[in-house]
């Protein structure tokens, strides 16, 4: 018996032992389907598998992760041809596991010194982003299961969907599987794409609206595996004031005098054939491909549009340099090899945008990647509705200037996305310099005729801005070699700041209570008080005459709420720029010595016609809507139900009239009452007297609204409307615990002062709304009184979704 348990021990043994004896590659992959690429791989038909052949152990490659199918909800922000993470990796052997390595790239030393390099990248963390086990081996070459890598959730959209309150999903293999028809192999990089499906419980909206069963959520996720540039790309050393995004990281190996931080354009690689020649074609010129499903006329504007940046590459010397192409019809837009400028639809509007893919280790461009918003052009095509009143009494529209203006703008929009996927911030500053840079937000410019007709010729500009063709020619200039770069990039620098050009990107415009008086969203004009005065004007002429000819035959009357909201709501943008004309600070991205003033305030002058413009949008007289019209907007039909691209209400199913004047009047209190505005305000005219205080700013306001002349009828009802929202504001400010003392006690004062008045005018008017409204204010003031650190007033209504004005940034727009 012993022996035949020893017999039999031995048998198992030999068998475990034959068992684990390598299989070669070719035995593993006898039968499968091989790509050939920039790594081989083969198709396990019968497992539903991808083996990856590895013969690149310890080299670093270019590892994109994108969402080529999205979920089709702006809120949600995961569209089509999203490109995630950038990543330098590289495969990595121990014993019979693979990792794949992520470097720190942030942190590093450039030096030849392998000793000083290895102490950096022994000093931070690095990252292994997912561990395989070898299938076969033979020599350098290791076979491995990349099926569970792709069917995770690389983008992490349980995570993001988690974040926006949507509710809780995972990938779930069972649903999941590759999608070979996107899994391609090419000479530098090899493309695999998988139908991921997360699982989960739905708990939005957002997420419900757009999945036909929101347990079960299916996209497609792509990743690329890419060979990095060669050496030969020169990195360009970036200039706050050039307009260019940078690619930054610490550099240990720079001398203790020199900075730690390196910064480097962000830009494609583009030569001269000849240098040294005035105009010359590229080595290699850059080329981007327009996606085929975009329908006509829309396809020849986005192609026009995208292509006025050969424009600018003209003007930097290099001939034919930039081109614009319809997509192969075989080619994959998530292939790298191709610039691809997207069509992409969602439920709701929203932002388009440019993305690249760039090699953390220089900058360089690799890839540039557009998604543009379908319904943009549908919202231009509203506001030409609205602007122009086109249908005539036959149901046709009697104006082509419609569409020309729709697809003015999709030209410009293409441009702006395209701007971004070569290096280009956006540039807010441009529209008082005669809209220098398509970089920047364009307000269509509405002009009116002497018999107040609107004139429309204007609307956009045309063609790449005198601003956009400095930019390329800083950041795509050839100068044959390192050493003349440095003195031509100066010379350059020089002249642009010569000639007027000023460049301020998103954190000076975007800001709530920001300062700078000229960088600004969705502007125009050269001074944002008198353009806002021009844009009030040419809105109570639209407003005077909008009627039923706004609207198609046979649309609800209901829907001439959606057009009117635009025309009403013209002013939105230009209140927020000549509200920063109010405590603002006029400066530049200036470096020691170039010239630039560094700092100036605003003219006094200039803030108190800011002042004035702002507190004319707040009148009655500006907030009210004609009866006739009033009288043409019933309540929504069934199926139309209100949206957020409608006015918000408070007479249930009726259109509120006072609610729309609500929604505007309290943006611009808002603005005007910013706990930083009103900082700079006391601050400013601390040091400087003659600078407007913001006892001065408060005074004149209280004076435009609760001691302004009582109004009556309709106009009554808007004046008291706009004193509570205006008392609203000061107790907001005043319990602003971030606010600095001076100003919440200056706003105390305002409120102390106006108590008085209100206490009076309970006692003594004849009035009862105006008794009434003295009532209603003083019982607010007094829970004010009772908890100021705790003090919540009503919340007023917001006006319906503005920004994308017919679009939807960046760096996105």
């Amino acid at each position: 018996m012993t022996k035949f348990y020893a017999l039999l021990l031995s048998l198992l043994l030999l068998l475990a032992a034959h068992g684990l004896k390598a299989q070669t590659l070719a035995e593993k992959t006898k039968g499968l389907q091989k790509f050939e690429g920039f790594f081989p791989f083969y198709w396990d038909e019968k497992g539903g598998r991808i083996l990856l052949e590895i013969d690149k152990l310890d080299q670093e490659i270019l590892y994109v992760s994108s969402l080529p199918h999205g979920v089709g909800s702006n809120d949600l922000g995961l569209d089509r041809g999203q490109i995630g993470q950038t990543r330098i990796v590289k495969f990595v052997r121990s014993g019979p596991k693979i990792l794949l390595l992520q470097p720190n790239y942030d942190f590093r030393a450039v030096s030849p010194n392998p000793d000083e390099r290895k102490s950096v990248e022994q000093a931070f963390a690095q990252s292994v982003i997912w561990g395989f086990k070898a299938e076969a081996r033979e020599g350098n070459r290791v076979l491995v299961d990349l099926t569970p890598f792709l069917l995770r959730d690389s983008h992490q959209l349980g995570d993001k969907l988690e974040e926006l309150k949507q509710g809780s999903y995972k990938a779930e293999e069972s649903r999941s599987a590759v999608f070979l028809p996107n899994t391609k192999g090419f000479p530098q990089n090899v493309e695999f794409e998988a139908m991921v499906t997360l699982v989960g419980k739905a708990k939005g909206r957002e997420i419900s609206s757009v999945t036909p069963d929101p347990s079960a959520l299916t996209v497609h996720l792509h990743h690329s595996f890419i060979q990095l540039p060669d050496s030969n790309y020169q990195p360009r050393a970036f200039d706050p004031r050039a307009g260019f995004y940078a690619n930054e990281f610490a550099d240990y190996a720079t001398p203790i005098n020199q900075p730690l931080m390196q910064r480097q354009l962000v830009r494609h690689r583009l030569r001269k054939q000849n240098p040294a020649a005035a105009v010359s074609e590229a080595v290699e010129p850059l080329v981007y491909y327009l996606d085929r499903g975009a329908p006509e006329p829309v396809r020849s504007a986005l192609l026009e549009g995208a292509a006025w940046w050969n424009q600018a590459f003209e003007a930097a010397g290099y001939r034919n340099a930039f081109q614009v192409k319809l997509l192969p019809e075989d080619a994959d837009p998530m292939d790298i090899r191709y610039n691809v400028i997207q069509w992409v639809h969602r439920s709701t509007r929203g932002w388009s945008y440019g993305a690249s893919i760039v090699d953390p280790r220089t900058g360089e461009i690799i890839k540039g990647q557009v998604s543009l918003g379908s319904l943009r052009v549908r919202q231009d095509y509203l506001i030409a509705e609205g602007l122009l009143q086109p249908y005539g009494d036959d149901g046709q529209p009697t104006n082509p200037a419609m569409l020309q203006i729709a697809v003015a703008r999709l030209r410009q929009l293409a441009a702006h996305e395209v701007g971004h996927t070569l290096g280009l911030y956006h540039n807010y500053a441009a529209s008082p310099q005669e809209r220098a840079s398509v970089m920047d937000y364009p307000m269509p410019r509405i002009l009116l005729r002497p018999d107040g007709s609107i004139d429309l010729s204007q609307a956009y500009a045309a063609g790449i801005g005198s601003w956009d063709k400095r930019a390329i020619l800083y950041g795509y200039q050839d100068f044959g070699s390192a050493a003349a770069e440095k003195t031509a990039l100066s010379a350059i620098m020089r002249q642009t700041l010569a000639e007027g050009f000023a460049f301020m990107a998103d954190a000076d415009a975007r800001a709530a209570g920001g300062a700078h008086p000229t960088a600004h969203l969705w502007d125009d004009g050269a001074n944002a008080a008198d353009e806002l005065n021009r844009v009030l004007d040419v809105r109570g002429q639209l407003l005077a005459r909008f009627s039923e000819k706004a609207l198609a035959p046979g649309q609800p009357m209901a829907l001439l709420e959606e057009v009117l909201v635009p025309i009403y709501l013209l002013q939105r943008y230009q209140v927020e720029a000549a509200a920063k004309q109010v405590g603002g600070l006029y400066y530049t991205y200036a470096l020691k010595g170039d010239g630039q003033i560094i700092t100036k305030l605003v003219p006094p002058a200039e803030q108190w016609k800011a002042v004035e413009a702002l507190l004319r949008t707040i009148s009655p007289r500006e907030l009210g809507l004609p009866e006739e019209l009033l009288a043409k907007i019933p309540p929504r039909p069934v199926n139309y139900g209100r949206s957020r691209e409608t006015f918000p209400s408070r007479t249930g199913l009726t259109f509120d009239a006072l609610g729309a004047a609500e929604s505007a009047a309290v943006t611009t209190l808002e603005f005007l009452l910013n706990p930083q505005r009103a900082a700079r305000l006391a601050d400013y005219h601390a040091r400087h007297p003659e600078q407007p205080g913001l006892s001065a700013v408060l005074d004149k306001l209280l004076a435009a609204t609760w001691r302004a002349r009582p109004e009556i009828g309709p106009a009554g009802e808007l004046q008291r409307l706009v004193q509570q929202l205006t008392l609203r504001q000061l107790l907001t400010l005043a319990a602003t615990p971030t606010a600095p003392s001076g100003v919440r006690a200056t706003a105390l004062l305002k409120i102390e002062e106006l108590k008085t008045q209100l206490q009076k005018t309970q006692k003594s008017a004849k009035n009862e709304s105006q008794r009434a409204a003295a009532l209603l204010a003083l019982r607010t003031i007094g829970q004010f009184e009772e908890n100021p650190g705790k003090f919540e007033p009503a919340p007023a209504l917001t006006m319906p979704d503005g920004a994308p004005i017919g679009s939807d940034g960046c760096g996105v727009w």
